[in-house]
């Protein structure tokens, strides 16, 4: 035998292996046992599961998909224990005797995760309103506030109410000037659902106004259970109401309105009573531009026109009259106020894009008072009429005719906005304080009348504050005709006829008089606003600071 052959691997037939091709080192020696496992395992990690020890069975086999997809073992109701950070999260404590507003504003202005979890709900069916029905509700609601003038905080605040009552506790409203959106996630781990609305027509109507809050304070209510379709029916009802007064009502407290302007800058009878028709004639023909559908720039410069050519025209006749108080009169009637204080309150409180929205119509509204009251201005001095700026240094100082006017003023200003009747007299007292203070810093303090104009519009945002939060209401009835008699009106005329006689360095110095007087008004409204709640009891618990608006903590 050769010694190839003595190499040749023999055959065991005990253990039953005979492989010739082996020739490794590594091969199996005889006589050795090999377990019959079929193929080698394919587990070669070191993190392998060791023999003999039994792991628990793990959740079933999911497809493949996204690095984002929900885990499925995770639910809402029983979600694991959130890590709680070394210094403790703060307890928000909600007192529930303060106005809703506040307290809706203070959970606005927290981290959603901060929020504190919302009361159990009194349901109507066993699962609940549906979420996309109390979102429509929401911006229903949050539409007819924005389309009366209603602050775009305050109707933020209304929104998160109407929908913190349904049990949608995690809720984000947005509000710029013409679109509403809402957006609410159950979870972390759900889908949001999202809706918005569109805001397109505007009109004033403070009593509509406060339907809608006192039907976001009954909602709000823990103890008043109100079901979605009763909500529904009460907001039709609102839509469906009148106007408190009539089309010849407003007609004529626009003319009262103007009369009573024009005697705060030193009118007698005859300009109260020129003043008036001017004023009432421009109101008839923007109603009548309205209703073939010009817009509104158009509307303010028709409205313009009629109390310029009558003042004009007592010039041109003779008249012992004032033409300059008859025409600044007429501009008292026109000056957008409400939408001044509403677009600066806007940019004081974060709304950023609304209140430049907001500004701009104003700037737009008052361009068209500017075009029509020149072009009045510029035939006038064109046809000899002898107008002079000078004469806005000769004002008399009437203190009891001028009390009593912006008393007048205050009213009328109330029925134009078509206030609740209730309000009307508070407002009018409110008004008539207003001029005491300015009358009083400005004429016999000696101070300038840009700094009394804020105090005085000040002390009319407090009161007016104090007012809605004893009533549980808006705050924009009690302030809004108050500031009337503060308007810059006969800044802004003698600045117009200035330009009008080609002296327009005048004419612009006059101009930013009348702008710094409109800033002053609704600056020291908000403020005055501000100034109350530091003297009420903030909800948020005792020792904790009120926490300022979300957009403006940009450091």
């Amino acid at each position: 035998m050769t010694d190839a052959e003595d190499r040749k691997p023999q055959s065991d037939e005990a253990t039953g292996t005979f492989d010739p091709e082996i020739t490794s080192e590594f091969a199996i020696p005889q006589g050795l046992a090999v377990p019959k496992g079929g193929s080698e395992s394919e587990t070669s990690s070191e993190f392998a599961v060791p023999d003999g020890f039994d792991a628990p069975p793990g959740p079933a086999a999911e497809p493949d998909g996204s690095a984002f997809s929900l885990p499925r073992t995770y639910h809402a109701k029983d979600a694991p224990p959130a890590f709680t950070p070394a210094t403790g999260v703060p307890v928000v404590s909600l007192t529930k005797n303060v106005p809703w507003q506040d307290r809706m504003r203070t959970m606005l202005r927290m981290p959603v995760a901060e929020r504190p979890a919302p009361e159990r709900v009194h349901k109507t069916e066993e699962e609940g309103p549906a979420v996309p029905r109390v979102l429509d509700l929401t911006l229903r609601i949050g539409e007819l506030l924005l389309a009366g003038g209603e602050g775009a905080e305050d109707v933020e605040a209304a929104m998160f109410a109407v929908c913190r009552s349904y049990g949608l506790d995690r809720c984000e409203p947005n509000v710029t000037f013409t679109l509403l959106s809402i957006s609410y996630q159950p979870s972390l781990v759900d889908d949001p659902v999202t809706a918005s609305r569109t805001v397109r027509r505007r009109g004033t109507d403070y009593t509509r106004l406060a339907a809608v809050f006192r039907l976001v304070d009954d909602l709000s209510d823990p103890e008043s259970h109100i079901s979605l379709e009763d909500a529904y029916r009460r907001l039709a009802e609102i839509r469906r109401n009148r106007h408190p007064y009539p089309t010849w009502v407003l007609t004529s407290a626009s003319g009262l309105l103007a009369g009573a302007a024009s005697v705060l800058v030193g009118g007698d009878v005859i300009v109260f009573i020129a003043a008036a028709i001017g004023a009432m004639l421009g109101d008839r023909l923007a109603w009548l531009c309205a209703g073939r559908g010009l817009p509104e720039f158009y509307q303010f410069t028709v409205a313009a026109m009629p109390p310029a050519a009558i003042g004009v025209a007592l010039n041109l006749a003779h008249v012992d009259a004032k033409a300059s108080a008859v025409i600044t009169g007429g501009l008292f009637a026109l000056l957008p106020g409400r939408a001044l204080v509403a677009g600066v309150q806007d940019g004081l409180t974060g709304f950023y894009i609304t209140a430049a929205a907001r500004l701009l119509e104003v700037m737009y509204f008052f361009v068209g008072i500017v075009v029509g009251v020149l072009i009045i201005l510029y035939f006038g001095v064109n046809l000899g009429a002898e107008l002079n700026p000078d004469a806005a240094l000769s004002i008399s100082e009437r203190p009891l005719w001028q009390i009593g006017a912006s008393m007048l003023l205050s009213l009328t200003f109330a029925v134009l906005l078509q206030q609740e009747r209730s309000t009307v007299l508070a407002v009018t007292l409110n008004g008539g304080v207003a001029w005491v203070v300015y009358g009083a810093m400005h004429y016999a303090g000696g101070l300038s009348p840009v700094a009394s104009t804020a105090v005085a519009a000040g002390l009319v945002g407090l009161f007016g504050q104090l007012l809605s939060r004893y009533r549980f209401a808006s705050a924009l009835p009690y302030t809004t005709a108050a500031i009337g008699p503060l308007l810059p009106g006969s800044a802004t005329y003698f600045g117009l006829l200035s330009i009008a006689q080609n002296e327009v360095d005048e004419g612009l110095v006059s101009l930013a008089t009348a702008a710094s007087l409109a800033m002053a008004i609704a600056i020291g409204v908000n403020l005055g606003s501000e100034i109350s709640r530091l003297f009420l009891r903030i909800p948020g618990g005792a020792g904790e600071g009120r926490k300022a608006a979300k957009r403006t903590r940009g450091f």
